[in-house]
């Protein structure tokens, strides 16, 4: 099955964390998010890839080359973020005779039904959610085997059935990709996907597990998920004193100190350092070369290369990005005392996480002075420093 896999965009409710990279080039646990995505279509049936790129492309270029997986690689380029529609028409000089997939790469699939979706072609994924509202609803026969339409984020849907932006196509739909704009000014997949109704039977495929990966807490259930995949593996060096419980990696090049406790599922990449004395539990990912330094506790949280948070600090359901330097004594609040889901800003708007439990978000290059308190949900854009003792409680820009 010759497969599209959609690269392009900004990820601009992923911000701060997107603002040097592409958020499907966004690390969870051993690869990129479109990496995991990859794998998943390759291991179902993708005979070859054609990765839609634009925004910071030469990461995914670099990172996919001219194979993956055993399987050829592709590139076409969206320069400007249309729509879906004009990402897969950008990809149409590529496509061969024959149905056509198409994937977000900044979503996860679960590998038994993207198997089912590339062997009922012409076929749109389906999943049910507790709030159609803010997603693409499918209007299905009486047995939900068959789509007969589609509505974006209706006020009052007709179903809790949606749609998982998991296609395979007619090859005659590579004829359809001249759609008008939508109500939201974009060139929108889902117009094609109405006229493959009308052309033909468009199988819906129940899809076991999902997950649309567009903001930051969606990146934590990411990798929470690949995370309770992992099985124990112990290859860097481990102090004799050091405590390893349960399914934790451990690579060929990292470091774990005397009186450190580790509690899986955890990775320890290729060149990091833990401890001495530390604690580290949760689904946690520790990337290349961070630093997790004396008596610091961290739990559910992922740091990205090069990160440091050196000595007597509390890290929890957090989101360090690049090269990221807190200060001794630097505390993380993950919890409202009202109970109340944490909210964090996205695109300038105070949006529920749906978490009971969640800390800060801080993009690359982010420093913090000793004794600073960051409150739950706070958010720090790249680059930013706080002095000795600041709170920050909500967003700081600058």
């Amino acid at each position: 099955m010759q497969t599209i896999l959609l690269a392009a965009g900004q990820g601009t409710r992923m911000r701060p964390l997107t603002d040097h990279r592409a958020k499907p080039m966004l690390p969870v646990v051993d690869k990129p998010l479109a990496a995991h995505t990859a794998t998943t279509a390759v291991n179902a049936g993708a005979s070859r890839l054609i990765i839609v790129v634009g925004y910071e492309s030469e990461a995914v270029r670099e990172y996919f080359g001219d194979e993956y997986a055993g399987v050829p690689v592709d590139y076409a380029v969206q320069s400007e973020q249309r729509g879906t529609a004009d990402a897969v028409r950008a990809a149409e000089p590529h496509l061969k005779d024959g149905p056509f997939a198409v994937l977000n790469g900044d979503a996860l699939y679960d590998e038994a039904s993207l198997t089912q979706l590339f062997e009922n072609a012409p076929a749109v994924g389906s999943y049910r959610v507790d709030d159609p509202t803010q997603y693409g609803v499918l209007y299905t026969d009486d047995d939900d085997t068959r789509v007969t339409g589609v509505i974006e984020k209706p006020a009052d849907p007709p179903s809790n059935l949606i749609n998982t932006g998991a296609y395979v196509f007619p090859a005659a739909a590579q004829a359809w990709l001249e759609v008008g704009e939508s109500e939201r000014g974009e060139l929108e997949l889902t117009d094609v996907l109405e006229r493959a109704c009308t052309e033909t039977t468009v199988s819906a495929v129940p899809f076991e597990r999902w997950l649309d990966v567009g903001r930051p807490w969606e990146l934590l259930e990411a990798n929470e998920w690949k995370l309770d995949a992992v099985s124990r593996s112990i290859d860097g060096e481990v102090h004799e004193d050091a405590n390893i419980r349960g399914n934790v990696v451990v690579e060929e090049g990292a470091t774990v100190d005397a009186g450190v406790v580790i509690e899986g599922p955890t990775v320890i990449q290729e060149g990091a350092t833990v401890g001495p004395n530390a604690y580290v539990r949760g689904h946690t990912l520790i990337a290349r070369d961070a630093t997790v330094g004396h008596s610091v506790e961290v739990k559910n949280s992922i740091f990205m290369q090069g990160s440091t948070v050196g000595h007597l600090s509390y890290v929890g359901d957090s989101i360090l990005g690049r090269d990221v330097n807190f200060g001794a004594s630097t505390t993380v609040a993950n919890l409202r005392h009202d109970d109340e889901p944490v909210r964090l800003q996205v695109k300038g708007e105070a949006t529920s996480t749906g978490r009971r439990k969640f800390g800060v978000v801080c993009g690359d290059n982010v420093k913090t002075g000793i004794q600073t308190s960051l409150n739950a949900g706070a958010k720090l854009a790249s680059g930013v420093r706080t002095t000795p003792g600041e709170v920050v409680l909500e967003e700081k820009l600058d």
